[in-house]
């Protein structure tokens, strides 16, 4: 996930007093708007897909609206052009009454095109040709809109569950100046996740993959998390990226972040990376944080559904 604000923007739960929290989700076709729009429908949003164009602003001119707004758009609105919805985005950024978020949900075209041959899916920018004619013509389309986003969040690995979990993150409206925290696990040799703030590697530790009674435990087990607490430096790294954590949390929330992400990999994501970031997700939790766990590898073995 990519936060993009723009510098005088004001950031998803910041809300500048009078003013309507506006929404606008785009992206193309398969990367998630239907699963985010519903995500924030149950925020309380009052959620409008495929409104035209033309008609938002007199949306906005009529009775004031009593929840924020989520307004899904896509290039089968019936007025749609990349140039209208930009001189959209320019007008909703001007009004005194509206405090305006652009999310852009991406993906990359191989999982796009995936998702399109799973479901027998024509290609709405396509329905008389190949997929891929329609997955890469609404990419060129929708590329000046990508770049105009305040909240880039790539969906190419994400499933159902998890794009609802990251869009919660950022719109769930929270008491005070609290900051949600996304506690992660992976495994180096899938590569770095996306969207990560702080990145901890913790290789050095003693690998219980090497523990025939272990290896197929992973780092949930306690077995597992006494093994490699055993490690004589394992209690020293893991009390300075607290002291860290702590040491930072208080200033993420003066420069007003909403959302943090700390990750820890190891060789294969199962074993050490989950054993801390277990750890400091208890930690920050009985500090009165807000955290949310994730690990990477172990999801991959579960229901993979995808967004819509």
């Amino acid at each position: 996930m990519t936060n993009k604000f723009k510098p005088n923007s004001v950031p998803p739960n910041s809300v500048p007093p009078n003013s309507v929290p506006i929404v606008l989700i785009t992206g193309p076709a398969g990367a998630g708007r239907s699963t985010s729009i519903h995500a924030l429908e149950d925020l309380n949003f009052e959620a409008i897909d495929n409104l035209p164009l033309r008609l938002i602003p007199k949306l906005l001119d009529g009775a004031e609206p009593l929840r924020p707004l989520a307004l899904g758009i896509d290039p089968r609105n019936r007025d749609f052009s990349t140039s209208a919805l930009i001189e959209l985005i320019d007008q909703l950024e001007q009004r005194p009454d509206s405090d305006l978020t652009v999310l852009y949900l991406d993906c990359r075209p191989d999982i796009l095109l995936r998702r399109f041959s799973e479901t027998r899916r024509r290609h709405p920018l396509a329905p008389s040709e190949s997929p891929e004619i329609g997955v890469q013509r609404e990419l060129e389309l929708l590329t000046s809109v990508r770049h105009r986003a305040d909240l880039l969040v790539d969906t190419s690995d994400l499933n159902v569950h998890q794009l609802r979990a990251e869009i919660e993150r950022w719109f769930k409206p929270r008491v005070g100046n609290t900051l949600a925290l996304s506690i992660q696990s992976f495994s180096y040799k899938r590569g770095l996740p996306r969207g990560i703030d702080m990145v901890f590697d913790c290789r050095f530790l003693i690998n219980p993959h090497w523990q025939p009674d272990l290896r197929e435990l992973d780092g949930r087990d306690p077995k597992v998390a006494a093994h490699v607490a055993t490690d004589t430096r394992f209690t020293p790294f893991f009390d300075r990226v607290l002291d860290l954590t702590r040491f930072l949390l208080p200033a993420y929330v003066d420069e007003g972040k909403s959302h943090l992400s700390i990750a820890f990999g190891c060789t294969g994501g199962k074993h050490r990376s989950v054993v801390l970031a277990q750890a400091l997700a208890s930690a920050l939790a009985d500090d009165g944080q807000q955290v949310s766990v994730r690990h990477r590898e172990l999801e991959r073995r579960g229901t993979d559904e995808r967004p819509n």
